[in-house]
């Protein structure tokens, strides 16, 4: 319990170091009405911020929150449907994965395509070693991970990403709104934003972990510490890429892997509960 107090005294007072100016307005911040689902934690949240996504903590199955509706739909139940969730422009479909365990003790997963007006699902790919088949041909400009390292995928090409070179490990990789600028965290050095040729790389910062991007210039991460066994302290955290912070949640909760969009970030505690913050 003292050590616990001590992690987060310690927390308490590097964020507050950190938190330099307001960036965003915290409007309400509300729980999520997932009693259905004890072990909720956020896979992502729809583009016009109308939905999110529910998984568990060991991101397995998927599940539509409504938030106008208040009312939680189970998507599917497959393993590992909850990792890497891809949303279309319009939030009208999703791509996500179900991971297989084959005979041979090899993983592969099935790709499968969700789509919301039409309320239809159909499988689009089997026995995929590699999940590069989630994004959506809408966007001429993607990118993917294969084997903890970063690719670009403009106009059919593929163009292997290592802003810090391929000795490191890449993780947490997305594209801004406006599809000029990758983010991605460096499991030994931190969160850097870079350009789509790999260059101009801005260091963000070391505890800005599993980030996502705000709008073109904020990304919202978690700051999150632990004493070797548990997670003792995680703070949603928001930073701008000229070097301000601000921290968006209260020390007392444990808040942890962020999604945004325009108006909203969804994130889910580490006790299994999901919420809203709603900002401006």
């Amino acid at each position: 319990y003292t050590m616990k107090k001590t992690f987060l005294l310690l927390a308490t007072c590097m964020l507050s170091m950190l938190a330099s100016s307001q960036i965003l307005e915290v409007v309400s911040v509300e729980k999520l009405a997932t009693a259905s689902h004890p072990d909720a934690r956020v896979a992502g949240i729809s583009p016009k911020g109308d939905y999110v996504l529910i998984t568990d903590g060991g991101e397995n199955g998927l599940h539509r929150y409504d938030l106008a509706s208040k009312k939680l739909t189970t998507i599917t139940k497959a393993p590992a449907a909850g990792f890497n969730v891809q949303i279309s422009a319009d939030g009208n479909e999703l791509a996500f994965s179900e991971m297989c365990i084959e005979k041979d003790r090899s993983i592969t997963h099935n790709i499968h395509r969700v789509n919301f007006a039409s309320n239809t699902k159909a499988k689009v790919a089997e026995k995929q070693s590699l999940l590069t088949d989630l994004r959506f041909a809408e966007a001429n400009v993607s990118i993917v991970n294969e084997e903890c390292q970063i690719y670009l995928m403009k106009n059919g090409k593929k163009i292997h990403i290592a802003p810090q070179g391929e000795e490191y490990t890449y993780i947490w990789q997305s594209l801004s709104p406006d599809k000029t600028k990758i983010c991605y965290y460096v499991s030994e050095l931190g969160c850097y934003v870079c350009d789509l040729k790999g260059e101009n790389s801005q260091f963000i910062g070391f505890d800005c972990r599993a980030p996502q991007w705000y709008d073109n210039n904020t990304l919202i991460g978690m700051y999150d510490l632990d004493d070797d066994h548990f997670t003792v302290s995680s703070r949603i955290v928001a930073y701008t890429l000229d070097g301000k912070y601000q921290i968006l949640t209260d020390p007392e909760m444990i808040a942890m892997y962020p999604f945004a969009t325009e108006g909203k970030i969804a994130f889910s505690t580490v006790d299994g509960k999901a919420y809203i913050m709603n900002v401006k």
